[in-house]
């Protein structure tokens, strides 16, 4: 297993029982982008073999494991469960949007809610991201994986009430900061088994309001990046966050978290607007 991740700055390399600076493992590497070619080309360096002791992730003040980030793709109504819960119909093809970086957040957020008057009522939900290790363009279905660097746990939020009152406010019930939380690392395919098996779940305060499998998804994550690279050059540092099985709304004092079998879960907390 190995992990990336970022410490006050300093990029990280780990897996389960700690995390090294990536100075410790004899690879020069400056930015995430840097590491994350090297994850897909399977070529990221064996924490267990650093020269530093590895220090435990409770020890670090985890950042999001992007030090810049590329487009950030979303995916809606991607596992039939959550459509038939909003008694919508799956679509056919991927209902993709995009999200601007400004939305993008630690583990630690938080999540900011908009002032009251915009919105009242916002929704929270885990999702599986994939992240892009390599530059790629129409890609094949034996190119997929190759271009993949690996999975992050997603919090993802949508201001329910604005979606409701026209579906062409998606990107705006979308798009407000911190929208969108990262962390606390990044887990490369090589560290995962059985995919379509992996559980992702929406905790709110503790208490589980949505929980499915990937191999429910209309399009797994692999056929993401692939429906994707169609549409446009994908490039190292480059996000899908592949849908979530179900939102929950979310006040100021919640707590989130996004739950993702064998990746790990991101957690942050929910504060007012500071308008």
């Amino acid at each position: 297993m190995t992990r990336i991740a970022r410490h006050n700055g300093t990029l990280m390399i780990g897996n389960s029982q700690g995390f090294v600076p990536i100075s410790a493992s004899g690879v020069q590497a400056s930015t995430t982008a840097e590491l994350l070619s090297l994850a897909a080309r399977d070529e990221l360096p064996n924490p267990k073999e650093a020269t530093a002791t590895p220090v435990s992730p409770n020890d670090l003040t985890l950042q999001s494991p992007f030090d810049e980030y590329g487009k950030l793709w979303g995916i809606g109504l991607n596992y039939k469960d959550h459509a038939a819960d909003l008694n919508e119909q799956h679509p056919d093809e991927p209902a993709s949007f995009m999200k601007p970086r400004t939305t993008a957040v630690g583990p630690d957020g938080p999540i900011r809610l908009p002032p009251s008057e915009i919105t009242d009522r916002v929704t929270a939900e885990a999702e599986l991201g994939v992240v892009i290790g390599r530059t790629g363009k129409d890609l094949d279905q034996d190119e997929v994986t190759d271009a993949i660097a690996g999975y992050v746990p997603i919090i993802d939020m949508t201001a329910e009430d604005i979606l409701e009152k026209n579906p062409r406010f998606l990107t705006r019930s979308k798009s407000f900061d911190s929208f969108l939380v990262f962390g606390p690392w990044i887990t490369t395919l090589d560290s995962i088994s059985n995919e379509q098996d992996i559980t992702v779940q929406t905790t709110v305060n503790g208490t589980e309001r949505a929980s499915n499998q990937i191999n429910q998804m209309m399009m797994p994550p692999k056929e993401l990046v692939q429906f994707h690279s169609e549409v446009m050059t994908l490039q190292p540092g480059d996000v899908i966050s592949t849908g979530t099985p179900g939102a929950h709304p979310i006040e100021s004092g919640d707590t989130v978290t996004a739950n993702i079998q064998q990746l790990g879960s991101v957690t942050t907390p929910v504060v007012g607007s500071s308008r």
